[in-house]
């Protein structure tokens, strides 16, 4: 594949009641096309999210947002642009990391939560050092990360609707 310099084009998800950030690594090819997070039919995160706070699983991209802000949840991911092959986050080279002090600036008590470990890679080596504030990993959502079952991702990630 030709590796390209892709900018990330989604915006974050975030307003003043905000208590939980969840940074992902960069959008898959799905998800750009789809123009939100987790776009990919084939990654768990609704359905976990939906499970958590016993909801029904957003549809719509409008949805999702609505069901983002209802449960405090704010979104975004660590990489602003990179160049990446697909959607393989191993390949991902080149990264021009997100500003989230956007985010912890008005919500300074805001928990940061990462899925995954290539979020948490791209989150200690270019975020916390600009903020300072610590993240917990939480296992990928993404269909590569088969040894999660849905039921563990669930149990695993319950920790952000605490």
């Amino acid at each position: 594949m030709n590796r390209m310099i892709i900018r990330h084009g989604i915006p974050p998800v975030y307003d003043e009641f905000s208590k939980v950030l969840v940074l992902g690594s960069f959008p898959s090819v799905k998800s750009r096309e789809a123009g939100f997070f987790y776009g990919n039919p084939q990654n768990r995160l609704w359905r976990v999210l939906a499970a958590v706070f016993s909801q029904d699983i957003p549809e719509t991209a409008d949805g999702k947002k609505l069901f983002l802000l209802r449960n405090g949840i704010a979104m975004w991911d660590c990489i602003a642009e990179c160049t990446i092959d697909g959607s393989a986050d191993s390949s991902i080279k080149d990264v021009v990391p997100n500003d989230i002090t956007i985010i912890t600036e008005l919500c300074p008590d805001i928990r940061i939560f990462l899925n995954g470990r290539m979020a948490e890679r791209c989150f200690y080596k270019y975020i916390f050092p600009k903020i300072g504030k610590t993240a917990q990993v939480l296992p990928s959502t993404s269909p590569a990360n088969a040894a999660y079952s849905l039921d563990r991702l669930i149990e695993a990630w319950k920790v952000i609707g605490r």
